[in-house]
């Protein structure tokens, strides 16, 4: 089995995209197809990424930079999914 790795990426949210109702729960869908432990941060704020309440509760505007980090064996994947979600976010 091998070891668990622990990324992070930044992603900035879309023009025209706030981190509400359904862009959060689209990205809250992705993360949670994934097994590795997954965290948002928004400004010094991090929350559970598998969270929807958690993920509206940060309040991201568009333009806010995300930062998304993933431990687990899948962790890269993970990212990789997450960051290709939020590209694809619209309102």
């Amino acid at each position: 089995m091998p070891a668990s790795s622990d990324t992070t990426v930044v992603v900035t949210l879309p023009d025209g995209v706030d981190l509400h109702a359904r862009p959060a729960a689209d990205f809250v869908r992705t993360a949670l197809r994934f097994s590795s432990q997954i965290w948002v941060a928004s400004g010094d704020r991090e929350v559970d990424a598998k969270s929807l309440l958690s993920i509206l509760a940060l309040g991201a505007k568009r333009g806010t930079d995300l930062r998304l980090r993933a431990e687990g064996d899948d962790a890269a994947a993970t990212l990789d999914a997450l960051a290709e979600t939020v590209a694809g976010l619209r309102e």
